[in-house]
Order: C-alpha cells, then structure tokens, then sequence
C-alpha cells in the first residue's frame, strides 16, 4: 500500500476558538481553519501513516476520539489511503460509529452504520437519509473518494463548506499545500508545560457542561471523574500494547481529565 495516497482531516461542530484548545490536546502539527457555519476543520501537518506507521483510519478513530470526550460537540474523522477510505463519528462516550468503502466504491459496513450517523448528527430523516442511502448501495461508476465527496456534499445542508482546496480523496501534500494558502488558518500544536495545561483548563470551560467540570464539586463531577479513570486505564494499556498513538492519546485524555477531577476534590473538598 502506498503510504502517500493516504489523508485525513477532521471536521468538528464547534467554532474554531472552540476547537483550538482541545486540538492542542493531540500533540501533533495540525492546521485549524472555519469550515462553514459552526464548523472547524483540523488537518494533519504530517500523520503516522505517512511513515510506514499504523493505519490511517486507526489513528484518526483515535484523535477523534480523544477530541470528542472532553468538548460537547461532536468530531467526524474523513480518512483515504489506497485501499479504503471512510470516515468515523465520535461524539461524547458514546460508541463510534462509522462506515468503510473499498478503494472502487464497494461498501464495506453495515447500512445502520449510515442511518446511526445520521441521527447523531440531526441530520433530516427523509432528504439527508435518502441521500446517504444512495452511499451504501453499489454503484460501479463510484469510487471511494468520491463518495467522500458526496458525504461532504449531504453534510453543507447541516452548515459544513469546507475551504477551497480541501477535498476529501487529494493527496496529503496537496491538502497541506491548500491549507497553508488559507487566509484564516492557523496552526494547532502542542504548547507543552503550563500552556498545555490552560489549554485543556480552557477547552473543558469552553464545553459548558456545568456540574460535570471538576470545580463544580457535585457527585456527578466526582462519578465522571472515576469513569474517565477507570476507561482511560485500559484504553491507554491496550494503545501502547497496539502501538496505537490515536488510541493512546484517548485514553492518555481520558486519565488526565479524570485526574484533574479527582485531585481537584481531594485538594478542595466540598461539604
């Protein structure tokens, strides 16, 4: 397999001053840029894949993953490489869900795969349904990238319009190339030290989920707190026994959150 067919970029239905501070979070070169009403797209700067490493779709089910645990809105992962391409919705704790199709346009998963994005994402249950649909059905003059591109084509009636030259299915060079002529992008890298930490302080008061954030001191901060822990735990074991640094980073988010949370009560205990 050819390692330079492959791409990714990931969409999220937030605004960009919400999506930076947790895009820090990936530790990787990444580009931030609006990507229509209350969408942000997130492209890659390099990526393992490029390099002989894990598979695209593995790392970028990852990131997503690791972006959506800690914001409310949800992130929708678009990746190709020479033999598939697909993409993966993740949203809060939920499970992911996604959908595969062979490099000729083969549809490779199951049909509920397509109608559970849909509703996840508000899409309209007779107009956009019916239009995805069309996505699972064979269709001999359809390739794979192509029906990247009418997924993004369904996705501009729920806001999505993705910059000029950012098209799901082009060449990694040629993405990076088109992203940095984009006059309002800007890019997302890992601060480290002190900056890391007000990142991920800002990322989490910029979600406002209230009673859930650590400072709140409700039960409902404390049981999220160990939930994130006690996932977090085995999701980091089972990235670094894969070699996974997609799914490392969730779980490696997963454990830092609930840490911040449970240390946060102990130091300041409520009455």
């Amino acid at each position: 397999m050819s390692m330079s067919n492959a791409g990714a970029l990931l969409l999220c239905r937030a605004q960009p001053e919400s999506v930076a501070p947790a895009a820090h979070l990936l530790r990787d070169r990444m580009l931030l840029a609006p990507a229509g009403d209350a969408w942000s797209v997130l492209l890659p700067e390099g990526g393992p894949w490029l390099h002989g490493g894990e598979p695209v779709d593995r790392v970028l089910t990852g990131w997503a993953t690791a972006l959506a645990v800690g914001a409310p809105w949800p992130v929708l992962a678009l990746w190709w490489d020479a033999d598939r391409a697909g993409f993966t919705l993740a949203s809060g704790f939920r499970r992911p869900v996604g959908y595969v199709w062979l490099a000729n346009g083969t549809p490779a998963a199951e049909d509920e795969a397509m109608r559970a994005f849909a509703d996840r994402l508000g899409l309209d249950p007779v107009l956009d349904v019916q239009d995805l649909d069309h996505l699972t059905k064979p269709d001999p003059g359809t390739d794979a990238r192509a029906r990247l591109r009418a997924l993004i084509a369904v996705l501009t009636r729920a806001g999505v319009a993705l910059p000029e030259g950012i098209t799901p299915g082009e060449p990694a060079d040629r993405l990076r190339e088109a992203a940095h002529a984009l006059p309002d992008a800007r890019p997302a890298e890992w601060p480290g030290g002190r900056e890391a930490v007000r990142a991920e302080l800002d990322a989490a008061e910029s979600s406002h989920l209230g009673p859930w954030l650590p400072w709140s001191g409700t039960p409902r901060a404390r049981a999220l707190a160990l939930a994130q822990v006690a996932a977090g735990l085995p999701l980091t074991a089972w990235g670094l026994r894969r070699r996974s640094g997609g799914w490392t980073t969730a779980g490696a988010l997963l454990l830092a959150h609930g840490a911040v949370g449970l240390a946060y009560d102990l130091v300041w205990p409520w009455d």
